[in-house]
């Protein structure tokens, strides 16, 4: 099933409401009492939209093999729930929840209770409540339900932002505003007949294992030093994006031997139209020392079950992405046995888990204190000069991916930058940096 951005982001407010209202349920079967959950003043968890909507868009195809299915959106809430942990904690010194009291937990993000539970919450919604929704939003006339979405962003940003100058303790707020804020806040109260305070109050209260980080020791003090004083310290993101391009690099040059290897020829591998980067392997490299940064010395088998799990998702995730976005198929592995839809298989899903030990245990060490040397202007110079590179790369490739798929239909160009594109970019060009794409209906 197709979802158009309008379905999509009615589905987010849904399953955000729906979200908090479990939350609370939650915490009134566990305090005896009820507390507004959320995250934000009105009745929404965004994490719960955030992750319906990525399991509706990738996990769809998934409907029919309930296996897979549950497994699938167990992976994409817990690293979605991990995420949101992350930047949450990096961005306010807050955390919300902890499962440090649980059996085989991560850092108190997540653990295998919560997975679990959104496996079963990803099945439930894909099988039978997706469908259910889908056909009563098909009976919204379609200006009305524009309209209701452009109220529903408003209020939400504007939550967002009353909730960000509470954390970070901002006067003189906008009147109007506040007076929303205010009114999200009775709303709330209305539906859970219980008083809910500010923002810090109410934050309290949902969640009472709530920390703020605090560098009280000398050894905190020291660190935080260090850290104005080397560049790229730690997993910041400078760090982040000089191992997105060493990753994408690397990555290329490993698949183009790997094939050499097993094929007998050399193939393109190359993500891009100029230069020989991998973005599969760039932003699997850098999200996978984001998310395993903090763990990075734990035990080999830890971080090999970890990287086998989130590397198949992601490389799932990824050719469901292209497929969806550019009308292309970029790997098939049908034939290739325990292979699911041919976007995945249990030996690369294996590979996988042995490139994230290599990387965290190898590689990244390494590399981590080679970037760490490198002078801070200069480093900060490069930083954002590698990312105006790519961004324009990408942005060509796209486009170039794009015409590609337009001609095979007989499409003509229809400007300057079709033309051009047509000229630079023809198909004998494109089917050798991309020899294995497919295109698709």
């Amino acid at each position: 099933m197709i979802y158009t951005s309008y379905d999509l982001l009615f589905l987010f407010f849904i399953y955000s409401f729906l979200g908090w209202c479990l939350e609370v349920i939650y915490a009134a079967a566990g305090r005896k009492e009820f507390v507004n959950r959320g995250f934000l003043n009105g009745m929404l968890c965004p994490v719960y939209g955030f992750s319906a909507v990525f399991m509706v868009i990738f996990m769809e195809s998934l409907r029919e093999e309930c296996f897979y299915l549950f497994l699938g959106c167990m992976i994409v809430g817990t690293v979605t729930e991990l995420l949101t942990g992350l930047i949450l904690e990096k961005a306010f010194h807050l955390k919300l929840w902890d499962y440090s009291c649980r059996k085989f937990q991560a850092g108190g993000y997540i653990c295998l209770a919560a997975a679990l539970v959104w496996g079963v919450i990803g099945v439930l919604t894909i099988k039978f409540i997706n469908p259910v929704l889908t056909a009563m939003l098909e009976g919204i006339p379609h200006l009305p339900g524009v309209a209701v979405l452009a109220a529903l962003c408003l209020i939400l940003a504007v939550d967002v932002i009353m909730t960000m100058g509470a954390l970070f303790h901002i006067k003189n707020q906008n009147q109007t505003m506040s007076e929303i804020a205010e009114g999200l806040n009775q709303a709330s109260r209305s539906l859970q007949t219980v008083i809910v305070g500010l923002v810090d109050r109410r934050m309290n209260r949902a969640f009472p294992g709530l920390e703020k980080k605090k560098a009280e020791t000398e050894e905190e003090r020291q660190e935080l030093k260090r850290q104005k004083e080397i560049f790229a310290y730690g997993c910041s993101f400078h760090k982040i994006v000089w191992i997105f391009f060493l990753g994408a690099f690397l990555g290329d040059l490993a698949e183009t031997v790997f094939c050499r290897l097993t094929m007998g020829r050399w193939m393109s591998r190359s993500s891009v139209v100029y230069g020989s980067f991998s973005l599969v392997w760039g932003l699997g490299v850098a999200g996978a020392t984001i998310l395993l940064y903090r763990y990075r010395n734990r035990e080999d088998r830890y971080i090999f079950v970890a990287g086998t799990l989130l590397g198949g998702a992601y490389e799932y995730i990824c050719s469901v992405f292209t497929e969806i976005a550019f009308g292309t198929v970029f790997w098939d592995y049908s034939a290739i046995p325990f292979n699911l839809g041919g976007r995945i298989n249990l030996l690369y899903c294996f590979f996988w888990g042995i490139a994230a030990w290599v990387w965290m245990k190898r590689l990244y060490p390494f590399l981590s204190d080679w970037i760490e040397k490198i002078p801070k202007k200069p480093g900060k110079t490069l930083t954002y000069v590698f990312l105006a590179f790519m961004a324009w790369n990408i942005g060509i490739s796209s486009a170039a991916l794009a015409r590609y798929g337009e001609r095979a239909q007989g499409i003509e160009a229809e400007n300057e930058m079709g033309t051009w594109i047509d000229r630079e970019f023809p198909d004998e060009r494109m089917e050798q940096i991309y020899p294995n794409a497919k295109m698709t209906k």
